[in-house]
């Protein structure tokens, strides 16, 4: 009898999150499209129409741009995961989408981790955090060389002035937080999960997989920046290909050092955006749209999807 409550309040307790999850995503999707105040939404739909974007071989390009994205993320994911459990592509699409769902309000989608985990019996997840550490590691690391290499041309032939000053007070705070983590993380002892235990770990994953998981990361970030730079000829923004790139890769670059919840990225890219683009003479307001575009697409639709996945999830309670 008492097994039977036992049972029947946590089973009670998961919905209650699940459908807070859901509930909560579309709350704050509707949020960011309605309540933006350098953004409404009539404009760009008036953008939208007023650029013939609605004809059907640019709505299967753009899907066709984000199914190849998030076929990439899985696939990555697969091949990580796969590492300590076999997994299918199907798994490995569930629980990602899943999880982009679920981390919608955590810092840089840091949620994400923990979705993840609770897939897995009790005695993966410790791997599969790892893993997942490793995975992000790499697509940070796609658009850090990228962007330093695209903002650096970019400020160097658009004279964009740089207060060397606060960046190098920056590049110190950020230094001294890294420090400062891993010399916790060294000492850091909870159930027999240590630093030292996470760090023999992750070096028993092979050359071939880091590897493939950097190919993987890399063929993502051309992915979706060329996703951009498509939308800006389809808006006829007359630059450059070098220009246009360099001024996409700074804009990941910049957002992508910036602590932010997920939800408030289309906000924080479309700021950048606006700036970086300012520089080339091209319209706020086309900007505003693309960036939109690019967060609807690659960010609103996964999650749609993935709350579905959220709600049919059955946590492993016996594990």
């Amino acid at each position: 009898m008492y097994n039977s409550l036992s049972y029947k309040s946590k089973q009670f307790f998961w919905l209650i999150i699940k459908l807070s999850i859901v509930i909560g995503c579309g709350y704050f999707i509707w949020q960011k499209l309605t309540t933006n105040n350098n953004f409404h939404f009539s404009e760009f739909y008036r953008n939208l129409i007023e650029n013939n974007l609605f004809t059907s071989k640019n709505i299967l390009l753009l899907l066709f741009f984000s199914i190849i994205n998030w076929f990439l993320e899985i696939t990555k994911w697969q091949a990580l995961v796969s590492f300590v459990k076999k997994t299918s592509f199907i798994s490995a699409s569930i629980q990602s989408l899943a999880s982009l769902t679920t981390s919608l309000i955590t810092p840089n989608r840091i949620g994400e981790y923990g979705a993840k985990a609770l897939y897995f019996e009790k005695q993966y997840r410790k791997q599969i955090l790892g893993l997942n550490l490793v995975g992000n590691f790499y697509q940070m690391l796609m658009t850090l060389i990228f962007g330093i290499i695209g903002f650096s041309y970019f400020a160097f032939k658009y004279n964009v002035e740089i207060d060397f000053r606060k960046v190098l007070r920056f590049l110190l705070l950020g230094l001294f937080v890294i420090s400062a983590f891993f010399f916790g993380a060294k000492h850091f002892n909870y159930r027999g999960y240590s630093f030292e235990k996470a760090k023999t770990f992750i070096n028993r994953i092979s050359i071939k997989l880091n590897i493939k998981v950097c190919l993987i990361s890399f063929l993502r970030f051309v992915v979706f920046s060329h996703q951009f730079y498509f939308m800006l000829v389809l808006f006829n923004v007359d630059v450059s290909y070098i220009a246009a790139i360099s001024a996409i890769t700074s804009i990941y670059f910049i957002s992508s050092i910036v602590p932010m919840l997920s939800l408030f990225d289309v906000v924080l890219k479309g700021t950048v955006a606006i700036w970086i683009f300012s520089f080339l003479e091209v319209e706020p307001i086309t900007i505003l749209t693309i960036t939109t575009l690019m967060w609807m697409l690659n960010f609103v639709l996964p999650a749609i999807i993935g709350s579905y996945f959220v709600l049919t999830f059955k946590p492993k309670l016996a594990s």
